[in-house]
Formats: structure tokens, sequence, C-alpha cells
């Protein structure tokens, strides 16, 4: 059986949440009742059995770890008719970082991002540098999710920085798109900013939350810049720092950039946001329905 066959045999197997640990306790016990029956058994032999034994729990792990093993960025580029990203995310320049986060009902692993130009065939804005991030829901109760059961509206994936504001930085600001498409059961988001590399020089983040543009009942600034879920936020949330090379930033390009959105300043202090718009457009593919949501330019043109 190849590869493939093999994960897909055991794709269609349903196991219940605690199968792993109850067949291991079945078979400790079972080695366990062994050694009582067989009291004059040699220490070689015991030895062996315990080799055994080990080795059968460990083929256990892996086997239902391929069960529920995610996509790679570069599968979910592909799954989205992007081989130059894919390309990208296998060559030496992608950042893998498979950190997960349990909030709510979902399970979130950001699994990595990739910066580069003329990496995306569906952009025009070939010039210049984007950062294309990939991250994986799924629900901790292990049902399914489905292009037609989850709300792709109702969550954000964006970049934030810390010593910037939040409404400076972020999806909108950095002019992103964002794709979903389900695989096996696991919601996969792609999103696509102008570079993030600037900020290398700071701690940059990327959050993932149930709600629309950041504002400051969903999040919080201190004293020194850094930014954190605001904690009595109770939606769907994680936060996750980006491990950006330094060396690739740009100070002035930072600043400047920041400065251009004219919104800067912060204030913890509660006022009542004004929900932004998106841009939506929905793609048929051989796999189900691919969402795409851009901000919107407020000018009924998309950007």
């Amino acid at each position: 059986m190849n590869r493939d066959d093999y994960r897909k045999a055991f794709d269609e197997l349903s196991f219940s949440a605690d199968f792993q640990e109850r067949t291991a306790d079945l078979l400790r016990t079972r080695a366990h009742e062994l050694e009582k029956e067989r009291t004059n058994m040699t220490f070689k032999k015991s030895k062996r059995l315990a080799v055994l034994l080990a080795a059968c729990v460990a083929l256990l792990a892996v086997s239902v770890s391929a069960a529920v093993a995610w996509l790679t960025p570069a599968q979910v580029a592909e799954e989205h008719n992007q081989p130059l990203l894919a390309e990208a995310f296998s060559g030496p320049d992608a950042i893998t970082i498979n950190e997960t986060v349990e909030s709510g009902d979902f399970s979130i692993t950001l699994l990595g991002l990739v910066s580069g130009k003329n990496l995306d065939v569906l952009n025009q804005d070939l010039e210049a540098d984007h950062t294309y991030s990939v991250l994986a829901l799924r629900r901790l109760d292990g049902e399914a999710l489905t292009n037609q059961n989850h709300d792709f509206m109702a969550y954000t994936m964006t970049p934030l920085v810390a010593g910037y504001s939040p409404t400076a930085v972020n999806n909108w600001t950095l002019n992103a798109g964002a794709s979903g498409l389900a695989v096996d059961g696991v919601y996969y988001y792609l999103l696509d900013t102008q570079s993030i590399e600037m900020f290398a020089d700071h701690t940059v983040y990327m959050a993932f939350y149930e709600g629309g543009a950041p504002n400051n009942t969903i999040f919080t600034a201190a004293d020194d810049g850094t930014i954190a879920f605001a904690a009595d936020f109770t939606g769907v949330q994680a936060l996750f720092t980006l491990p950006l090379d330094p060396a690739k930033a740009d100070p002035a390009a930072a600043d400047a950039f920041a400065d251009a959105s004219g919104m800067n300043g912060w204030s913890n202090e509660r006022s009542d946001p004004e929900e932004g718009d998106w841009d939506v457009e929905r793609r048929e593919t051989e796999d189900g329905e691919t969402i795409i949501i851009q901000p919107a330019s407020g000018d009924g043109e998309e950007r």
C-alpha cells in the first residue's frame, strides 16, 4: 500500500477521543497479565516483551497521528491552484511554525508563512513583496468543518505589530485578501497581506479571533507596546508570535506605513467600534467552494 492509500484508509476510520489512551492501557494490562502467567520467564524474554509493547504503542501513536494529519502550507497553496506559492512554501525562505492554541470549540494551528514577490498567480500586484500565511482550524469535538457549516466571515486572521496601534497595522491597512477552504474536516485559512517583514525588528503577531476589524473591545495595548486580547473578550481567540528575521526589518518604511494610515493612536478606553465591510468572492472548485474575502475600500471598489 502506498503512502496516499495508507493515509486515505486511516482518514476513513473514526476514532473516539480516548482511543489511543484506552488501547495503550489495554496493551499494558495484557503485558502485566502475561508477566504473572510466566513467572519463570527469563530476564531476556521479559525485556523482549517490553520492547514489543513499546513498539506497539509507538505504532499506535503514528497511526492515529496519520488519521488527523494536517495539510502542509504547500498543499494548501496547491488546493488554491497556486503552484508558485506552493513552491515557495517548500523553499528555504518559508517559516514553519506549527503552534496550536485551543479556544472555545476550536483547535487553532498556525502552520507557517512565506514572504516574497511574484508568488501569487491571481495577484496583480506583482512588483510588491507579500506575506502569505496558512492557519488550520478544527473542532475539538471531532465534528468535521465544511465549506457549508463554517462561517468564514465570523472570524478574522490578521497580523498585528507591537509598538504600533492595532488600528494602524492590520488586514485593512495591509490590503489583505483571505481565502478559506475545508479539506477532510479541517478548515484552512490562506492570508495574503502586504509584506510584514518591514516590522521584523518588533514583536509581530498573527491574531485569529471571532469578530471583525481590531478595536479596543477586542485588544489592549500595554505601555511597552505589546498587544493582548482584552481580559473580558470571550470570543474564540489565538495570538501567535512570528519568528521573523530582524535583519529584514525596514524601520523607516514601517514608521511611514503606520503614519500613512492616520490611525496610529490607540486608547484602551472603550468606544463603540465601527464594523468594517468586506468584499466577498465565492469560487467553485473540485473540492467545494472557496471563499475569498477582502476589506472593502469604502468606495464600492475592491482593493
